[in-house]
């Protein structure tokens, strides 16, 4: 099993976000707290499923990431995707910063 980390959209602005590993929500891939195996990643799921996040995030889940010499990066190009923002139109999202 690959590692992999919890993502969900911020209520606020509808941002992507991350589980860090203080229990936070970071816009940075490369702050996910990561999990190797299916236990680690279900404990991890389950914490950010906390009715209490309710009001903070949506949707949470679990994505497959490697770890590269640039840092975290997920597999699937979906998640790549939302890790960078819109891709028809450069001059938005995180690409454009």
């Amino acid at each position: 099993m690959s590692l992999q980390v919890v993502t969900a959209n911020r209520l606020g602005d509808g941002l992507v976000v991350f589980l860090t590993a203080d229990g936070g929500w970071s816009e940075s891939i490369n702050d996910a707290c990561t999990a190797d195996g299916k236990e680690a990643a279900n404990a991890l799921l389950a914490d950010a499923s906390a009715p209490e996040l309710d009001v903070i995030i949506v949707g949470p889940y679990l994505i497959d990431v490697e770890q590269q010499d640039s840092g975290l990066v997920p597999t699937k190009y979906r998640e790549v995707l939302r890790t960078k923002g819109p891709s028809v139109r450069e001059d938005l999202g995180y690409q454009a910063v």
